[in-house]
């Protein structure tokens, strides 16, 4: 396995490699779920490349960049045991030697959900997106669901761009007792643990009442919102319903839909969701 925080050395590694590439995009602080990326990578291609960087433009003035959990030893270690082909970790500097002059925006996708709650993030995400696929030029790129909103937003980027390359969704990875496993995880107090399974509880409640005839998007809402609330020392955040895959607003539900929750503990914000296949 080679390393590299250069951009101009890891494209000397690349192109003397050989075979399709595959890129799991990732800001560190790796575990199981980063390695199932990497392992639907490796069956996708012949490279495999993971980077990590923790990008500064997709966090708010009031949130948790400084704090967000680093280990560039234990992520080097993690990914040469799973075989992975190159790592490229770029400084703040190396990636943006200078503040971007153009800006990437975006409209719909990014006036809901986490765009609300944490403007800028987005444009920020598809802005260092941007810059790994133009410096690595994968043909697959690997992206949790878990983030599905982000997934959904890539996808556009690569359509909008002309990227030629394709995007590969995989499944979230869970603990055992459903929890979806996050860098975040860790900030969690023991209390806090034993009560954030109550959000893929939640979640498979809501899928379970749509599955039932339940097609009122607020009824489906509050019976989410009320599981989780009696459950957890947290707080809701926001719990929606969008379209799939096109994330516009719902309010009779007859097609495809994403349930999206999000809740604060104490000292981290989870995400999850579940796509729910609708016949009705």
């Amino acid at each position: 396995m080679k390393t590299t925080a250069s951009i101009e050395e890891l494209r000397g590694f690349l192109k003397a490699s050989q075979g399709e590439s595959a890129l799991v995009p990732t800001m560190g602080y790796l575990h199981s779920g980063h390695m199932k990326l990497v392992e639907q990578a490796k069956r996708q291609a012949d490279v495999c490349i993971v980077s990590i960087f923790v990008n500064p433009l997709q966090f708010g003035p009031d949130e948790d960049f400084d704090e967000y959990p680093r280990d560039l030893k234990r992520d080097l270690a993690l990914c040469e045991a799973h075989g992975v082909d190159f790592v490229f970790h770029p400084d703040v500097d190396e990636m943006y030697p200078e503040a971007p002059e153009v800006n990437l925006g975006l409209k719909h996708m990014s006036s809901v959900l986490d765009g609300i709650s944490r403007p800028g993030h987005f444009e920020g995400v598809i802005t260092v997106v941007n810059k790994l696929f133009n410096i690595i030029r994968p043909d697959y790129a690997v992206f949790g669901e878990k983030d599905r909103q982000q997934l959904m937003i890539v996808k556009r980027l690569v359509q909008d761009f002309n990227h030629d390359l394709e995007i590969i969704g995989v499944e979230t990875e869970r603990e055992r007792d459903g929890l979806a496993k996050s860098s975040r995880n860790v900030n969690l107090t023991m209390s806090e643990r034993e009560e954030a399974p109550s959000i893929h509880a939640a979640l498979t409640h809501g899928r379970q009442l749509i599955e039932a005839g339940h097609v009122s998007t607020e009824d489906v809402i509050r019976e989410v919102t009320d599981f989780i609330e009696t459950r957890i020392s947290g707080k809701v955040d926001s719990i929606d319903i969008y379209s799939y895959p096109d994330l516009k607003e719902v309010v009779k539900i007859k097609e495809d839909i994403v349930i999206f929750a999000a809740v604060k503990f104490s000292k981290a914000r989870l995400i999850d969701n579940m796509l729910v296949k609708n016949n009705v």
